[in-house]
Protein backbone atom coordinates (compact mmCIF):
# COMPACT_ATOMS: atom_id res chain seq x y z
CA UNK A 1 0.00 0.00 0.00
CA UNK A 2 1.28 3.58 -0.78
CA UNK A 3 0.21 6.93 -0.21
CA UNK A 4 -0.40 7.74 -4.02
CA UNK A 5 -2.72 4.36 -4.30
CA UNK A 6 -4.65 5.25 -1.17
CA UNK A 7 -5.15 9.15 -2.94
CA UNK A 8 -5.94 8.24 -6.27
CA UNK A 9 -9.18 5.77 -4.28
CA UNK A 10 -11.87 6.75 -2.33
CA UNK A 11 -12.83 10.55 -2.08
CA UNK A 12 -10.28 12.79 -0.22
CA UNK A 13 -12.79 15.89 0.16
CA UNK A 14 -15.03 13.69 2.14
CA UNK A 15 -12.61 12.28 3.99
CA UNK A 16 -11.07 15.67 5.02
CA UNK A 17 -14.68 16.65 5.53
CA UNK A 18 -14.93 13.94 7.97
CA UNK A 19 -12.27 14.69 9.80
CA UNK A 20 -13.02 18.01 10.50
CA UNK A 21 -16.42 17.30 11.40
CA UNK A 22 -15.50 15.06 14.33
CA UNK A 23 -12.47 17.39 14.86
CA UNK A 24 -14.82 20.49 15.65
CA UNK A 25 -17.49 17.89 16.89
CA UNK A 26 -14.88 16.82 19.99
CA UNK A 27 -14.09 20.47 20.75
CA UNK A 28 -17.70 21.20 21.19
CA UNK A 29 -18.24 18.12 23.07
CA UNK A 30 -15.73 18.43 25.95
CA UNK A 31 -16.03 21.86 25.87
CA UNK A 32 -17.64 22.21 29.17
CA UNK A 33 -14.29 20.90 30.90
CA UNK A 34 -12.26 23.36 31.00
CA UNK A 35 -15.00 25.92 31.20
CA UNK A 36 -16.08 24.42 34.32
CA UNK A 37 -14.17 26.27 36.62
CA UNK A 38 -15.39 29.38 35.25
CA UNK A 39 -18.92 28.24 35.52
CA UNK A 40 -18.37 27.12 39.14
CA UNK A 41 -17.30 30.32 40.36
CA UNK A 42 -20.64 32.27 38.79
CA UNK A 43 -23.02 29.61 39.92
CA UNK A 44 -21.51 28.29 42.97
CA UNK A 45 -21.57 24.44 42.01
CA UNK A 46 -20.29 22.40 44.66
CA UNK A 47 -17.71 19.61 43.31
CA UNK A 48 -20.63 16.95 42.93
CA UNK A 49 -22.55 19.58 40.76
CA UNK A 50 -19.38 20.30 38.59
CA UNK A 51 -18.25 16.94 37.92
CA UNK A 52 -21.54 15.86 37.14
CA UNK A 53 -22.07 18.90 34.61
CA UNK A 54 -18.38 18.07 32.52
CA UNK A 55 -19.96 14.30 32.96
CA UNK A 56 -23.11 14.57 31.19
CA UNK A 57 -21.92 16.10 27.56
CA UNK A 58 -20.49 12.17 27.84
CA UNK A 59 -23.55 10.74 28.54
CA UNK A 60 -25.45 12.67 25.77
CA UNK A 61 -22.93 11.20 23.27
CA UNK A 62 -23.89 7.84 24.43
CA UNK A 63 -27.32 8.21 24.31
CA UNK A 64 -27.09 10.22 20.61
CA UNK A 65 -25.12 8.01 19.15
CA UNK A 66 -26.69 5.10 17.94
CA UNK A 67 -29.56 7.46 17.45
CA UNK A 68 -27.52 8.89 14.71
CA UNK A 69 -25.69 6.45 13.35
CA UNK A 70 -29.47 4.94 12.49
CA UNK A 71 -30.48 8.00 11.21
CA UNK A 72 -26.58 8.15 8.56
CA UNK A 73 -27.97 4.59 7.04
CA UNK A 74 -31.59 5.84 6.80
CA UNK A 75 -30.61 9.02 4.70
CA UNK A 76 -27.03 9.02 4.35
CA UNK A 77 -23.75 10.20 6.04
CA UNK A 78 -24.16 13.71 4.40
CA UNK A 79 -27.71 14.76 5.52
CA UNK A 80 -26.84 13.36 8.87
CA UNK A 81 -24.23 15.24 9.52
CA UNK A 82 -25.23 18.23 8.74
CA UNK A 83 -27.99 17.75 11.28
CA UNK A 84 -25.93 17.02 13.73
CA UNK A 85 -23.81 20.01 13.20
CA UNK A 86 -27.10 22.26 12.67
CA UNK A 87 -28.53 20.69 16.53
CA UNK A 88 -24.68 21.21 17.32
CA UNK A 89 -25.18 25.05 16.32
CA UNK A 90 -27.76 25.33 18.03
CA UNK A 91 -26.97 24.12 21.26
CA UNK A 92 -23.93 26.53 21.53
CA UNK A 93 -26.58 29.36 20.42
CA UNK A 94 -28.52 28.38 23.52
CA UNK A 95 -25.70 28.17 25.89
CA UNK A 96 -24.33 31.45 24.51
CA UNK A 97 -27.82 33.45 24.65
CA UNK A 98 -29.50 31.77 27.32
CA UNK A 99 -27.73 29.76 29.95
CA UNK A 100 -28.63 31.67 33.55
CA UNK A 101 -29.60 29.19 35.61
CA UNK A 102 -27.77 25.93 36.89
CA UNK A 103 -30.39 23.77 35.35
CA UNK A 104 -30.20 25.84 32.03
CA UNK A 105 -26.31 24.23 31.94
CA UNK A 106 -27.11 20.53 32.18
CA UNK A 107 -30.10 20.80 29.55
CA UNK A 108 -27.14 22.49 27.60
CA UNK A 109 -24.99 19.62 28.32
CA UNK A 110 -26.75 16.96 27.55
CA UNK A 111 -27.52 18.57 24.30
CA UNK A 112 -23.98 19.13 23.40
CA UNK A 113 -23.07 15.24 23.52
CA UNK A 114 -24.73 15.55 20.04
CA UNK A 115 -21.31 16.55 18.92
CA UNK A 116 -20.04 13.35 20.61
CA UNK A 117 -22.30 11.31 18.31
CA UNK A 118 -20.63 12.52 15.61
CA UNK A 119 -18.25 9.68 15.79
CA UNK A 120 -21.49 7.83 14.24
CA UNK A 121 -21.16 9.50 11.33
CA UNK A 122 -18.07 10.49 10.43
CA UNK A 123 -16.27 7.30 10.28
CA UNK A 124 -18.59 5.27 7.98
CA UNK A 125 -18.94 8.20 5.99
CA UNK A 126 -15.53 8.23 4.84
CA UNK A 127 -14.31 4.56 5.52
CA UNK A 128 -17.37 3.71 2.68
CA UNK A 129 -15.76 5.25 0.21
CA UNK A 130 -12.62 2.97 0.42
CA UNK A 131 -11.77 -0.94 -0.27
CA UNK A 132 -11.57 -2.85 2.49
CA UNK A 133 -7.78 -2.87 2.21
CA UNK A 134 -7.99 0.96 2.76
CA UNK A 135 -10.87 1.29 5.39
CA UNK A 136 -8.32 0.97 8.32
CA UNK A 137 -6.41 3.75 7.15
CA UNK A 138 -9.42 6.24 6.92
CA UNK A 139 -11.25 5.63 9.78
CA UNK A 140 -7.63 6.35 11.42
CA UNK A 141 -7.36 9.79 9.69
CA UNK A 142 -10.79 10.49 10.71
CA UNK A 143 -10.09 9.17 14.27
CA UNK A 144 -7.52 11.89 14.43
CA UNK A 145 -10.43 14.21 15.07
CA UNK A 146 -10.12 13.75 19.16
CA UNK A 147 -7.54 15.92 18.88
CA UNK A 148 -10.57 18.29 18.90
CA UNK A 149 -10.02 18.31 22.75
CA UNK A 150 -6.88 20.08 22.49
CA UNK A 151 -8.11 22.98 21.17
CA UNK A 152 -10.71 23.26 24.15
CA UNK A 153 -8.27 22.61 27.10
CA UNK A 154 -6.07 25.02 25.12
CA UNK A 155 -7.97 27.65 24.31
CA UNK A 156 -11.38 27.93 25.98
CA UNK A 157 -9.76 28.63 29.45
CA UNK A 158 -8.11 31.69 28.31
CA UNK A 159 -11.21 33.20 26.09
CA UNK A 160 -13.16 32.76 29.23
CA UNK A 161 -10.64 34.58 30.99
CA UNK A 162 -10.71 37.56 28.91
CA UNK A 163 -14.40 37.27 27.60
CA UNK A 164 -16.53 35.25 29.53
CA UNK A 165 -17.72 31.97 29.71
CA UNK A 166 -21.05 32.18 27.89
CA UNK A 167 -19.31 34.56 24.97
CA UNK A 168 -16.40 31.61 24.56
CA UNK A 169 -19.73 29.59 23.81
CA UNK A 170 -20.46 32.03 21.51
CA UNK A 171 -16.79 32.00 20.12
CA UNK A 172 -16.76 28.48 19.23
CA UNK A 173 -20.17 28.73 16.93
CA UNK A 174 -17.33 30.65 14.53
CA UNK A 175 -15.17 26.76 13.46
CA UNK A 176 -18.37 24.47 13.72
CA UNK A 177 -19.82 27.12 11.33
CA UNK A 178 -16.73 27.27 8.74
CA UNK A 179 -16.76 23.57 8.97
CA UNK A 180 -21.00 22.96 8.48
CA UNK A 181 -20.79 24.75 5.43
CA UNK A 182 -17.10 23.58 4.11
CA UNK A 183 -19.17 20.11 5.33
CA UNK A 184 -22.41 21.12 3.01
CA UNK A 185 -19.90 21.56 -0.16
CA UNK A 186 -17.21 18.76 0.23
CA UNK A 187 -18.73 15.60 1.82
CA UNK A 188 -20.81 13.38 -0.58
CA UNK A 189 -22.05 9.69 0.28
CA UNK A 190 -20.23 6.93 -1.01
CA UNK A 191 -22.07 5.87 -4.71
CA UNK A 192 -21.87 2.40 -2.89
CA UNK A 193 -25.33 0.41 -1.29
CA UNK A 194 -25.86 1.14 1.83
CA UNK A 195 -26.54 -1.61 4.42
CA UNK A 196 -29.61 -0.85 6.68
CA UNK A 197 -29.26 -1.24 10.37
CA UNK A 198 -32.59 -1.54 12.55
CA UNK A 199 -33.26 -1.65 16.00
CA UNK A 200 -33.55 -5.38 15.86
CA UNK A 201 -29.99 -6.18 14.53
CA UNK A 202 -28.85 -3.97 17.80
CA UNK A 203 -30.58 -6.15 20.27
CA UNK A 204 -29.68 -9.40 18.52
CA UNK A 205 -25.58 -8.23 19.22
CA UNK A 206 -26.43 -7.05 22.30
CA UNK A 207 -27.44 -10.64 23.63
CA UNK A 208 -24.21 -11.75 22.77
CA UNK A 209 -21.90 -11.54 26.04
CA UNK A 210 -18.88 -10.61 23.63
CA UNK A 211 -20.49 -7.39 22.61
CA UNK A 212 -20.93 -6.19 26.44
CA UNK A 213 -17.00 -7.17 27.39
CA UNK A 214 -16.03 -5.52 24.69
CA UNK A 215 -18.44 -2.45 25.96
CA UNK A 216 -17.20 -2.51 29.44
CA UNK A 217 -13.42 -3.16 28.61
CA UNK A 218 -14.16 0.02 26.17
CA UNK A 219 -15.51 2.18 28.17
CA UNK A 220 -12.32 1.96 30.96
CA UNK A 221 -10.24 3.08 27.82
CA UNK A 222 -12.14 5.51 25.76
CA UNK A 223 -14.08 6.19 29.07
CA UNK A 224 -11.19 7.01 31.02
CA UNK A 225 -9.53 9.01 27.98
CA UNK A 226 -12.87 11.33 27.70
CA UNK A 227 -13.15 11.87 31.09
CA UNK A 228 -10.00 13.21 32.17
CA UNK A 229 -10.13 15.43 29.15
CA UNK A 230 -13.31 16.82 30.82
CA UNK A 231 -12.32 16.89 34.27
CA UNK A 232 -8.61 17.66 34.66
CA UNK A 233 -8.25 21.37 34.28
CA UNK A 234 -11.03 21.29 37.10
CA UNK A 235 -8.62 18.72 39.17
CA UNK A 236 -5.44 20.94 38.64
CA UNK A 237 -7.47 24.27 39.52
CA UNK A 238 -9.33 22.53 42.77
CA UNK A 239 -6.36 20.26 43.53
CA UNK A 240 -3.26 21.91 42.85
CA UNK A 241 -4.61 25.78 43.16
CA UNK A 242 -3.25 26.79 39.94
CA UNK A 243 -5.27 29.05 37.95
CA UNK A 244 -7.69 28.41 35.68
CA UNK A 245 -5.19 29.02 32.40
CA UNK A 246 -2.63 27.09 34.04
CA UNK A 247 -5.24 24.45 34.79
CA UNK A 248 -6.19 23.71 31.09
CA UNK A 249 -2.37 24.27 30.06
CA UNK A 250 -1.69 20.60 31.99
CA UNK A 251 -4.85 19.03 30.69
CA UNK A 252 -3.27 20.12 27.21
CA UNK A 253 -0.10 18.16 28.12
CA UNK A 254 -1.69 14.96 29.60
CA UNK A 255 -4.21 15.13 26.78
CA UNK A 256 -2.52 15.27 24.07
CA UNK A 257 -0.57 11.91 24.83
CA UNK A 258 -3.75 9.73 24.53
CA UNK A 259 -4.65 11.42 21.27
CA UNK A 260 -1.13 10.56 20.00
CA UNK A 261 -0.83 7.26 21.45
CA UNK A 262 -4.19 5.72 19.86
CA UNK A 263 -3.07 5.08 16.23
CA UNK A 264 0.51 3.00 18.27
CA UNK A 265 -1.94 1.49 19.83
CA UNK A 266 -3.41 0.21 16.91
CA UNK A 267 -0.01 -0.26 15.15
CA UNK A 268 1.16 -2.11 17.91
CA UNK A 269 -1.62 -4.12 18.35
CA UNK A 270 -1.26 -5.84 14.90
CA UNK A 271 2.04 -6.52 15.66
CA UNK A 272 1.95 -8.00 19.35
CA UNK A 273 -1.93 -8.78 19.42
CA UNK A 274 -4.75 -6.58 20.56
CA UNK A 275 -5.31 -9.03 23.62
CA UNK A 276 -1.56 -9.44 24.63
CA UNK A 277 -1.27 -5.11 24.62
CA UNK A 278 -4.57 -4.26 26.02
CA UNK A 279 -3.53 -6.53 29.15
CA UNK A 280 -0.63 -5.02 29.65
CA UNK A 281 -2.31 -1.25 29.10
CA UNK A 282 -4.80 -1.51 31.46
CA UNK A 283 -2.80 -3.06 34.24
CA UNK A 284 -0.14 -0.18 33.70
CA UNK A 285 -2.69 2.52 33.34
CA UNK A 286 -4.06 0.97 37.03
CA UNK A 287 -0.41 1.33 38.76
CA UNK A 288 -0.03 4.62 36.76
CA UNK A 289 -3.34 6.32 37.67
CA UNK A 290 -2.69 4.85 41.77
CA UNK A 291 0.66 6.55 41.96
CA UNK A 292 -1.47 9.98 40.85
CA UNK A 293 -3.96 8.56 43.86
CA UNK A 294 -1.20 10.04 46.25
CA UNK A 295 -1.42 13.79 44.98
CA UNK A 296 1.69 13.56 44.50
CA UNK A 297 3.32 17.27 43.89
CA UNK A 298 2.41 19.04 40.83
CA UNK A 299 5.76 18.02 39.20
CA UNK A 300 5.28 14.44 39.78
CA UNK A 301 1.57 13.63 38.63
CA UNK A 302 1.78 15.40 35.63
CA UNK A 303 4.20 13.17 34.23
CA UNK A 304 1.98 10.21 35.38
CA UNK A 305 -1.30 11.70 34.18
CA UNK A 306 0.62 11.92 31.03
CA UNK A 307 1.62 8.34 31.15
CA UNK A 308 -2.07 7.27 32.29
CA UNK A 309 -3.92 8.78 29.73
CA UNK A 310 -1.09 7.78 26.94
CA UNK A 311 -1.65 4.08 28.11
CA UNK A 312 -5.25 4.54 27.54
CA UNK A 313 -4.91 6.35 24.38
CA UNK A 314 -3.56 2.96 23.40
CA UNK A 315 -5.92 0.75 24.99
CA UNK A 316 -8.46 2.78 22.42
CA UNK A 317 -6.85 1.10 19.53
CA UNK A 318 -6.17 -2.84 21.21
CA UNK A 319 -9.72 -2.57 21.55
CA UNK A 320 -10.61 -1.89 18.20
CA UNK A 321 -7.95 -4.19 17.17
CA UNK A 322 -9.58 -7.15 19.16
CA UNK A 323 -13.21 -6.09 17.74
CA UNK A 324 -12.65 -7.62 14.13
CA UNK A 325 -11.58 -10.51 15.13
CA UNK A 326 -14.86 -11.42 16.69
CA UNK A 327 -17.15 -9.27 14.47
CA UNK A 328 -16.06 -8.82 11.59
CA UNK A 329 -19.05 -8.84 9.67
CA UNK A 330 -20.87 -7.09 11.94
CA UNK A 331 -18.24 -4.70 12.45
CA UNK A 332 -20.89 -1.36 12.33
CA UNK A 333 -23.36 -2.33 14.40
CA UNK A 334 -21.04 -3.40 17.59
CA UNK A 335 -18.61 -0.74 17.06
CA UNK A 336 -21.84 1.35 17.34
CA UNK A 337 -22.48 0.14 20.55
CA UNK A 338 -19.17 -0.33 21.98
CA UNK A 339 -18.23 3.87 21.05
CA UNK A 340 -21.59 4.65 23.35
CA UNK A 341 -20.46 2.39 25.81
CA UNK A 342 -17.34 4.45 25.62
CA UNK A 343 -19.04 7.52 26.43
CA UNK A 344 -20.74 6.29 29.25
CA UNK A 345 -17.79 5.40 30.89
CA UNK A 346 -16.42 8.40 30.86
CA UNK A 347 -19.54 9.95 32.49
CA UNK A 348 -18.71 7.89 35.45
CA UNK A 349 -15.19 9.45 35.94
CA UNK A 350 -15.81 13.32 36.61
CA UNK A 351 -19.38 12.47 37.97
CA UNK A 352 -18.03 9.33 40.71
CA UNK A 353 -14.95 12.11 41.48
CA UNK A 354 -16.39 15.23 42.32
CA UNK A 355 -19.25 13.54 44.78
CA UNK A 356 -15.99 11.81 46.32
CA UNK A 357 -14.83 14.89 46.22
CA UNK A 358 -17.93 16.56 48.17
CA UNK A 359 -18.01 13.55 50.25
CA UNK A 360 -14.35 12.84 52.03
CA UNK A 361 -12.70 16.33 50.97
CA UNK A 362 -10.24 14.69 48.91
CA UNK A 363 -9.98 13.27 44.99
CA UNK A 364 -7.14 10.40 46.35
CA UNK A 365 -10.42 8.28 46.74
CA UNK A 366 -12.05 8.11 43.58
CA UNK A 367 -8.91 8.04 42.25
CA UNK A 368 -7.46 4.65 43.78
CA UNK A 369 -11.28 3.44 43.25
CA UNK A 370 -10.65 4.08 39.38
CA UNK A 371 -6.96 2.75 39.71
CA UNK A 372 -8.41 -0.15 41.00
CA UNK A 373 -11.20 -0.68 38.16
CA UNK A 374 -8.55 -0.95 35.69
CA UNK A 375 -6.46 -3.50 37.53
CA UNK A 376 -10.22 -4.92 37.66
CA UNK A 377 -10.00 -4.77 34.02
CA UNK A 378 -7.07 -6.51 33.27
CA UNK A 379 -7.95 -9.59 35.32
CA UNK A 380 -11.26 -9.76 33.57
CA UNK A 381 -9.21 -9.89 30.79
CA UNK A 382 -7.67 -12.78 31.55
CA UNK A 383 -10.39 -14.91 32.22
CA UNK A 384 -11.59 -13.86 28.83
CA UNK A 385 -8.60 -15.08 27.15
CA UNK A 386 -9.19 -18.13 28.83
CA UNK A 387 -13.09 -18.13 27.16
CA UNK A 388 -12.00 -17.01 23.68
CA UNK A 389 -9.14 -19.32 23.21
CA UNK A 390 -11.73 -22.29 23.39
CA UNK A 391 -14.35 -20.31 21.19
CA UNK A 392 -12.75 -18.34 18.62
CA UNK A 393 -11.50 -19.10 15.63
CA UNK A 394 -7.65 -20.33 15.11
CA UNK A 395 -6.58 -17.31 12.87
CA UNK A 396 -8.40 -14.76 15.42
CA UNK A 397 -6.81 -16.04 18.08
CA UNK A 398 -3.54 -15.72 17.06
CA UNK A 399 -4.30 -12.26 15.37
CA UNK A 400 -5.11 -10.94 18.65
CA UNK A 401 -2.66 -12.61 20.77
CA UNK A 402 -4.37 -13.97 23.21
CA UNK A 403 -2.55 -17.13 23.72
CA UNK A 404 0.47 -19.28 21.91
CA UNK A 405 -1.04 -20.41 19.29
CA UNK A 406 0.54 -23.72 19.33
CA UNK A 407 -1.34 -24.54 22.27
CA UNK A 408 -4.77 -24.35 20.89
CA UNK A 409 -4.01 -25.81 17.37
CA UNK A 410 -5.01 -29.12 18.26
CA UNK A 411 -8.13 -28.18 19.62
CA UNK A 412 -11.00 -29.68 18.22
CA UNK A 413 -13.04 -27.71 15.51
CA UNK A 414 -16.46 -28.51 17.22
CA UNK A 415 -15.15 -25.98 20.00
CA UNK A 416 -14.40 -22.94 17.52
CA UNK A 417 -16.66 -20.29 16.93
CA UNK A 418 -16.80 -18.37 14.76
CA UNK A 419 -14.99 -14.79 14.58
CA UNK A 420 -18.06 -13.50 12.23
CA UNK A 421 -21.35 -14.39 13.70
CA UNK A 422 -19.97 -16.17 17.32
CA UNK A 423 -21.68 -19.60 15.88
CA UNK A 424 -20.20 -23.00 16.18
CA UNK A 425 -18.66 -23.95 13.02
Amino acid sequence: MTHKSFLKTGHTPTLVSALLYFDVSFMVWVILGPLAPFVRQQFGLSATAQGLLVAVPLLGGSLFRPVLGVLADRIGGRRAGLIGLALTVAALVAGWTLATAPWHLFALAFFLGIAGASFAVALPLASRWYPAEYQGLAMGIVGAGNSGSLMATLFAPRLAERIGWANTLGLALVPVLCITILFMLAAKDSPGPRATTRWSDYAAVLREPDTLWFSFLYSLTFGGFVGFTSFLTTFFHEQYQVSRVSAGDFATIVIVSGSLMRPVGGWLSDRLGGYRLLLLLLAGAGLSLGAVAMLPPLVVVVPLLFVTVGLLGMGNGAVFQLVPQRFAARMGIVTGIVGAAGGLGGFFLPSVLGAVKDTTGTYAIGLMAFAAAFMAGSFVLLELGTRWKERWQLDAIRRSGIFSYRRVADRPLGTQHSAVGGQQS
